[in-house]
């Protein structure tokens, strides 16, 4: 036969005008190609990935989660630690004025030391909405995780290792110590 072009048609002409295809090179381990064994195994590895990846990234959405609160919970523990020195420094003011001589004194004596509780309050106040609060263990049994025993004097009025006196209060952020109280405990008379 000829072809318009003149050419006669051959098979070996028909082969040529094709790309040849090659076959992909099986390993001699490899299941056989589209066999229900192998494609059952590699759907459960496949599932197995899936629930795994799904896992991690509910673990990972939890943590971080769980970091963003912590962050802002004690994000400010810092910042707060360096206003305690404040709050102490306005509370000995306050201590320092006995009450007969805040008793006895003119108006405008009165007044400033009265400007000084309001702001002392006004700081505690402002501490406690970001999560810092003051704690006083006075009376409570001596507990190393919250408190410093700065010294030991006998009361036979109360039991041994209870808080008789405290030095410095306490602060708490969160659930965490920001600062222990230093405390007098009690011990046997």
């Amino acid at each position: 036969m000829t072809e318009p072009n003149g050419q006669k048609d051959s098979p070996e002409a028909a082969q040529s005008n094709e790309p040849k295809v090659s076959k992909p090179y099986i390993m001699p381990d490899d299941p056989e190609e589209g066999s229900a064994e192998a494609l059952a195994k590699e759907l459960g590895e496949a599932k197995d990935r899936t629930l795994r990846t799904l896992a991690e990234m509910e673990n990972l959405r939890k943590r971080t989660a769980k970091e963003v609160s912590d962050a802002r919970t004690y994000g400010i523990t810092g910042f707060a630690r360096d206003v305690l020195d404040i709050a102490d420094n306005l509370q000995r003011t306050l201590d320092a004025v006995s009450a007969e001589a805040k008793a006895a004194a003119d108006p405008g004596l009165k007044a400033l030391i009265e400007g000084v509780e309001l702001t002392e309050r006004s700081l505690l106040n402002t501490l406690e909405k970001n999560g810092v609060k003051k704690f006083d263990p006075v009376g409570e049994k001596f507990d190393p995780n919250f408190q410093q025993a700065m010294f030991e004097m006998p009361d036979a009025s109360v039991p041994p290792g209870t808080v008789v006196q405290v030095v410095q209060a306490g602060y708490m952020i969160g659930e965490r110590v920001l600062r222990p109280a230093l405390v007098g405990v009690a011990k046997k008379a």
